[in-house]
């Protein structure tokens, strides 16, 4: 990898997160636990977004209702185009988004894990083993 790939920054800053655990986990838990449920009547407009530390690497999910009538969702990744799903349902295309959302955030917390598991084991081998 190159010096200005977006990846390499993406990770980077990923890793300073970890680096202090404490205050990011305890700033995500208090804004989940308030973040309130939606209540739509109408699926137009509907969005959620995915976890993550970088807007360039987060997905974004919004339902539109179409010149047909129909209702499709939108799925972006940070800037780039968008991966269109539909026609569906009101109700389909809210369970979708609901369910990509959902998703999303067991696979970064998963992540999270791994990253912190990998962190955990590389202080052990530096401090020699000693617990």
């Amino acid at each position: 990898m190159s010096n200005s790939d977006p990846t390499d920054h993406a990770l980077a800053a990923i890793a300073s997160i970890l680096d202090h655990p404490e205050a990011p986990h305890s700033a995500q838990k208090s804004m989940v636990e308030e973040k309130p449920t939606p209540r739509l009547t109408e699926a137009d407009g509907y969005h959620k977004l995915g976890p993550g530390p970088l807007a360039a690497i987060r997905f974004k999910w919004t339902v539109r209702r179409g010149d047909d009538g129909e209702y499709y969702v939108a799925e972006t990744l940070g800037d780039s185009n968008a991966v269109v799903a539909g026609p569906m349902s009101p109700a389909e295309a809210i369970r979708l988004v609901d369910a990509r959302e959902s998703e999303a955030q067991l696979r970064y917390q998963a992540l999270r894990s791994e990253m912190y598991g990998r962190r955990n084991i590389a202080d052990f081998a530096r401090k020699g083993g000693e617990t």
